[in-house]
Parts: structure tokens; sequence; C-alpha cells
């Protein structure tokens, strides 16, 4: 590679425009955006959506982007769609296209390869069982996975080898594992593993299916290339292992030598509550809640150290990386909110990043944010607003979210803007919503559009009624109504 390279600004004394040393790759700053499911795949193959989403991160700024979350090894690690299919080379020129893309920007890519083990589905994609280290039932999907037998585990260990092995001949600068509610999760937790063979029992034995399989990844990609393992580092649960445990497990993996990183993840996967407030924390949460927790890991392991949970805003990103609570940072809904966030910090604009409010949105579905219509859309949506090749006078009448983005939108274009709001203030009914305590980020919506329209000198007339006479006065060449319904 390979990809990541110099921009202006890296010798800036902001710490996350700082470059990054990791393995072989020279990272351009301390700003990732780490796997998740985006839903964008066709098939399992990451065609034109998947690989706009991807390349619109790389060419906002960032340094690394983290495709495939739950991408499959194994024909039977499906949840029933949704995941990169690494089960086979047919991926391969997919990959290469997709690496092409996110590297002519200048960034790094890197793909989760996982086995689902029990949180797999038996009931989609080959009807194929899920298997896991014990027969022990799922919590969410309520599958009863088949134990693994001896062919089972020498069968899914060749198969990460060679999903790994897929993503170098992708073009790919590294790959990263999981363990948490994933296969090599279970087998490390007694809450999963009651198995009584080499695989169960001790804490040496439980951790060495995992081993295992970073030694053949490792075989199979060559020392060069990035190995990283997305690692929870307290399960926060009675019977789980808990930090020390975890702490006990990431030295077994440092001190086999085969790993290069750990992306820092917290608490479990296996009920839709433990993945909003543990895995995806939104606005029902404190920000960055598990940045203390994973700062006192980093000091007491020697890899570097990513980890991105409730970081969606650009104080707690630098604060992160300033007090080396992490090496790398992981704004991921935060890129779908603003994919340009590290091209904004660069220009000194921090204030037009477009902000994460925690909706939610992009939780469960396919990528989408709750006020980025373009994230997602890429092939329909351009992020960049082009200029209109004849401006006019533009009148938008309601100034709720829909209104004030229709005024933003339109003076980007060139267009000279007023805007008409009966109420005493802009916003709507989000003003209604986000005076709940526990939905105030909401505001966000809000203060951006109010924001960004005196940046662009759109006219904000309030207490306003949009009377016919005040409209035709404006001499209009279009007229945008955008006062919601009544019923």
């Amino acid at each position: 590679m390979k990809a990541a390279a110099s921009q202006a600004g890296s010798t800036s004394s902001d710490p996350l425009l700082q470059p990054f040393r990791l393995k072989g790759l020279t990272l351009r700053n301390r700003v990732v955006s780490t796997s998740h499911a985006s839903m964008l795949d066709d098939g399992g193959l990451p065609l034109e959506r998947y690989q706009r989403y991807h390349e619109e991160k790389a060419r906002g700024g960032l340094a690394m982007t983290m495709v495939g979350s739950s991408a499959m090894t194994s024909p039977d690690s499906s949840w029933g769609g949704g995941q990169l299919d690494l089960s086979t080379d047919r991926i391969v020129p997919h990959l290469q296209s997709l690496s092409q893309r996110v590297h002519r920007h200048g960034a790094a890519i890197m793909c989760q390869v996982s086995h689902l083990g029990r949180r797999a589905t038996a009931y989609a994609g080959n009807w194929l069982p899920p298997v896991a280290p014990s027969r022990v039932r799922e919590t969410r999907n309520r599958n009863f996975p088949k134990e693994m037998d001896a062919a089972d585990i020498d069968r899914i260990i060749k198969d990460y080898a060679s999903a790994a092995r897929r993503c170098v001949d992708g073009g790919l600068d590294g790959v990263e594992t999981v363990t948490g509610g994933h296969l090599i999760g279970q087998f490390l937790s007694l809450r999963t593993n009651r198995r009584t063979d080499g695989f169960g029992g001790s804490l040496e034995n439980r951790a060495r299916f995992g081993l295992m399989v970073h030694e053949a990844i490792r075989r199979a990609v060559g020392d060069d290339f990035a190995v990283g393992i997305r690692f929870v580092i307290d399960e926060a649960v009675e019977d789980g292992s808990d930090f020390e445990e975890c702490l006990a497990f990431a030295r077994l993996f440092e001190r086999e030598g085969h790993i290069d990183f750990f992306n820092c993840i917290f608490g479990r996967m296996d009920t839709d509550l433990s993945l909003a407030e543990q895995n995806m924390p939104g606005m029902f949460s404190q920000s960055a809640p598990f940045l203390p927790l994973v700062g006192q890991f980093k000091r007491e392991t020697r890899l570097p150290v990513i980890h991105a949970a409730g970081i969606r805003d650009i104080a707690t990103a630098r604060h992160a990386i300033r007090e080396n609570l992490v090496d790398l940072v992981g704004m991921t809904r935060a890129h779908i909110a603003d994919p340009h966030i590290v091209n904004n910090v660069m220009r000194g604009e921090e204030e037009r990043i477009r902000p994460c409010v925690g909706a939610s949105y992009c939780l469960y579905k396919k990528v989408q944010c709750i006020h980025n219509p373009a994230s997602g859309h890429e092939t329909i949506i351009s992020h960049t607003i082009m200029r209109a090749e004849t401006p006019k006078r533009v009148v938008v009448i309601g100034g709720g979210p829909s209104g004030m983005e229709a005024a933003r939108v339109a003076a980007e274009r060139g267009h000279r803007v007023s805007l008409l709001e009966a109420g005493a203030r802009l916003g709507g009914q989000v003003l209604i919503a986000a005076s709940a305590s526990d939905r105030r980020d909401l505001i966000g919506i809000v203060d951006w559009r109010v924001d960004e329209l005196a940046r662009l000198a759109v006219e904000v007339r309030l207490n306003t009624y949009a009377e016919a006479e005040i409209v035709i006065a404006a001499e209009p060449g279009a007229v945008i109504v955008a006062t919601g319904g009544v019923r």
C-alpha cells in the first residue's frame, strides 16, 4: 500500500490530525469509521452503492474506513442478509474495486471477518444449523446451536484464514475478527462455553480457538498485513467475563504475537437492549460512556487501541486522543451524519460539521440518518450541493426541519432565499421532541441549520404568516411550502 498518506494539516498541533503507524500502515490522522452493518450489500457483494458509501468517507478525510461488519467467513454464518460474503472468491474483484476507490482518496481500508456462531440463523440463506462451542440457546434469535465437533472447529478455522486471504487479494490493508457475541467470544465466555475438552474450562483452553484462528490468519496473510480483533473488555453481566478476565485474555493474544491492535467494545450483543445501550449507545446514553474503561485497558496492554461507542463530537474525540485513552478514535455513526468531518476540522470549520444527535435511525436497518438524506443514498443524492446555473428568488414557507433544509439547500445552490415562519422560533416539532431531557440532543438538528442559514445569509422572518400578498411581494421564482400536515 498503500493508501495512507500525507495531507495538509498532518503537522498540525491538533492531536486528531497526527499520523499514526499501525503495523506497516501509516494512517494520515487518528479518525476512523469502524465496521457496521450498512445493509448496502447486494447479495453479499459490495457493489456500487456499498462502494460509494465508503468512498464518500474516504473523500471526507478520515484515516481509515472499516467495512464488512460480521462479514461471513463460512456459509453457516448468516443472520439472514446484510453481510458481506467472504466465503467464496466471487467477492475478490469487488473488494479490489472498493479498495482502489478508498485508496484514491488517501484513506486505508480494513474488513471485519467473523463467524457468528450461535448468532447465525438456520431460517435464511443456506438453511444451515448455527454452530457454537456448546448447546446454549441464543438470547436474541432464540436458536439452539449445534455443539461444534473437531471437524467443525478445523473447518471454520480454515474458513477464517481463507476469508482473510481474500481481503489481501482484494487490496485491503487489514482485517479484524470479533469476540463479543460472535464465535470467538462464545468460546471465551463461560456463559456460552460449557465444554470439558481442550477448548473449555480454563482460561487458556477457552482462548485456544481464538488463538488458533489468528495463527491461521497470520499464516494466510503474511507478516506485513494488519490483523486485529474487536475485543470485548467487559461482558457486563454476572455470569460473563469481567474486566480482569478480559484483560487476561488480551494478554494471551498479545503474547502469541499474531494480532496488531485491539478494537475495544463493551458489553453484550445478544439482546436489542444491550445492542442499543452497550454496542451503539444513542441519545439516551451519556457521551462516550465506556471511554474511561477503554483508557484503563490501554494502560494495561501494549498494542494500539481503537474505540468507537457514542463518540459523536470532535471535542470528545480530541480528548480521547490527547489523554492517550485510545490511539485511533472511531466516529462511525458521526460519519453517517457527516462523512466530511475531518475535512471540516482541517479547514478550521468544526462548527460546520453536521452533528450526530444519537437518534439511532441508523440502527437495525439500511444506513440512513435522521437529518442527512444523502448517507446510504450516494448513488442518487450527492453530499456536495451543486450551484444552480440560474439563481432565483426563493421563498420557503415553514421553519421546521424540512423548511430549514429546503432553505439551506436552495441557498447553497446560489439562490436568494427568504424563510417565513409563523412561530417565534425555528425548529417546528423538533422543539417539542427536544424538550424531553433524554431527547435533548435532537436540538442539534435545529441548531446546525440555524447556523447554516445565518452563514448563507438567508432572510429569516419569524412571527410571520405567509399571506398571499407577502409572498407575491417577494416576486419569487419558486415557492416551497413546508408547513407539515393537519389532521
